[in-house]
C-alpha cells in the first residue's frame, strides 16, 4: 500500500502552547538531591581530553565530542552506511480511539526487514514522534501481555496526548532459542563486527529516518525511548544519533555497574560479544565477570563508562525513568552531564525519577510522557534554561 494513504497535509511545524502545569509537575527531577549535588565520583571528566587537556571552550567541546564519538565507535565497530528514506508497506491498520495503528514492514537493515507499529493521532497537521524500542514492538502499543505486564504500552499513552509513534522491536534478540533474524549481530550472529548494543542504535537510526520523513512529523521534534532492554536501546540510539531530539530511558543501567546482575553489558548481546557459541547465556546464573570477553572487559580496564555516551546528548535533554537498578545515587554519574550543559549554557537538561521497582508504573509513565510533552509538543528543546 502506498506510503502517501498514511499522510495529513502537510503545515509548517508549530509547537503547541505549554500549560504550566506541565513544566511544574516536571522540574523538580532536574536538580539531584542535596546528598548528591556536585559529586562527580571516580568517574572520567568528559570536559577532559583524553591527554587529559581541558576543555575551555564550546570549540574545544565540539572537538572533544568528536573525540569522544570518534573513540567509541573505533572500540565498538563503525556502521555500515544508513538508509536515508526506509521504504515501508502497511500489512494492515485498526481505528483506536483518538488515532489509527498501522501494522508495517519496512527496511531498517539492508536487504533485511523488520514489523513494527505506526500510531497516527486523528489531529490534521504536523506533529511530534517518539520511536518506543523493545523486543518486540507489540508491547509498546498494548497488544502483548497487558495484564501480566501492565504499563509497558507507552506508545498507546503517548499516542492519545498526540504524538506519532513507531514502535519496533527485535527478533531473537536472545541466542535461545536460535533462530532468526539476529540483526543486531552484523553481518552475521558467528562473526559481528559491531558490538550488538550499537548496531541497535544503528537499527534505530534508520527508524528514525522512516519517521521524520513521514509528511505529518516534524523531523526535529522526534525522540526516542524504551525499558529495561529497550531502555539500553533507547540510550545509545539518542546518544549515538544526533537527529534524536531527546531520549528517556527507563531503569537500564545507565551506567556499568558489575554488582547489579541486570545491568549486564558485558553479555555478548551487549557489549561483550565474541563469536559463539556462548558458555554463559546469562551472567545472572554464575558469577559476574566469570566468562567477561569481547570489548566489555577493556572498557572497565581502561576507565571507560557510559557517563562518556551520556555527554554526547549535549545539549540535547534526557531522562533517566529510574527504578531497581537506577536508583537515586546514580545523580553521581549524571552530574557529569549536568555540568557539560551548564558549561555549554544550558540548564534542566538531565533529569531523573525514582521509583522502587524495575517494572514501570502510572506515576513513573506519567513523569515520562510530561518529559516528552514539554520537550517535543511544546518545544522545550528550543530553551536555554
Amino acid at each position: 500500500m502506498p506510503v502517501f494513504v498514511l499522510a495529513a497535509f502537510h503545515i509548517a511545524a508549530q509547537a503547541q502552547q505549554e500549560p504550566d502545569s506541565v513544566w511544574q509537575k516536571i522540574q523538580p527531577y532536574f536538580s539531584p538531591p542535596a546528598e548528591y549535588a556536585g559529586k562527580y565520583g571516580d568517574y572520567r571528566s568528559p570536559l577532559k581530553f583524553y591527554d587529559g587537556r581541558e576543555v575551555k571552550t564550546p570549540a574545544d567541546w565540539k572537538k572533544r565530542r568528536k573525540e569522544i564519538f570518534r573513540r567509541w565507535n573505533d572500540m565498538m565497530g563503525h556502521w555500515p552506511r544508513l538508509i536515508k528514506k526506509p521504504a515501508f508497506a502497511i500489512l494492515d491498520s485498526v481505528r483506536q480511539e483518538g488515532y489509527t495503528r498501522y501494522h508495517i514492514e519496512y527496511s531498517w537493515r539492508r536487504e533485511e526487514k523488520a514489523k513494527g507499529y505506526l500510531l497516527v493521532p486523528d489531529e490534521q497537521g504536523v506533529k511530534p514522534a517518539v520511536v518506543t524500542v523493545f523486543y518486540e514492538p507489540e508491547t509498546a502499543v498494548g497488544l502483548k501481555d497487558p495484564i501480566t505486564k501492565p504499563y509497558r504500552d507507552l506508545g498507546v499513552q503517548l499516542a492519545k496526548r498526540g504524538f506519532v509513534v513507531f514502535s519496533t522491536g527485535i527478533s531473537g534478540a536472545s541466542p535461545v532459542p536460535l533462530q532468526k533474524p539476529f540483526s543486531q549481530y552484523y553481518p552475521s550472529y558467528y562473526n559481528a563486527e559491531i558490538q550488538p548494543l550499537s548496531m541497535l542504535a544503528y537499527l534505530a537510526a534508520n527508524a528514525y529516518n522512516l519517521v521524520a520523513n513521514l509528511p505529518y512529523v516534524d523531523p526535529k521534534r522526534v525522540g526516542v525511548t524504551g525499558h529495561s532492554y529497550g531502555g539500553k536501546w533507547s540510550m545509545f540510539a539518542s546518544c549515538l544519533y544526533e537527529k534524536y531530539a531527546c531520549g528517556a530511558w527507563s531503569d537500564l543501567g545507565v551506567v556499568f555497574d558489575d554488582t547489579r546482575s541486570n545491568v549486564n553489558y558485558d553479555d555478548p548481546w551487549y557489549l561483550g560479544y565474541y563469536p559463539p557459541p556462548w558458555s554463559e547465556l546469562d551472567s545472572t546464573v554464575a558469577d559476574i565477570g566469570a566468562e567477561n570477553k569481547g570489548l566489555y572487559p577493556k572498557l572497565r580496564r581502561e576507565g571507560y563508562d557510559l557517563h562518556e555516551l551520556h555527554a554526547l546528548m549535549a545539549p540535547r535533554p534526557f531522562l533517566v525513568s529510574g527504578g531497581s537498578e537506577d536508583r537515586p545515587e546514580r545523580w553521581v554519574p549524571l552530574n557529569h552531564a549536568i555540568a557539560l550543559n551548564k558549561f555549554l549554557g544550558y540548564e534542566n537538561r538531565v533529569a531523573m525519577t525514582n521509583r522502587p521497582t524495575h517494572a514501570p508504573n502510572p506515576e513513573s509513565n506519567e513523569q515520562l510522557c510530561l518529559f516528552f510533552e514539554h520537550f517535543l509538543k511544546y518545544n522545550g528543546i528550543t530553551k536555554k534554561k
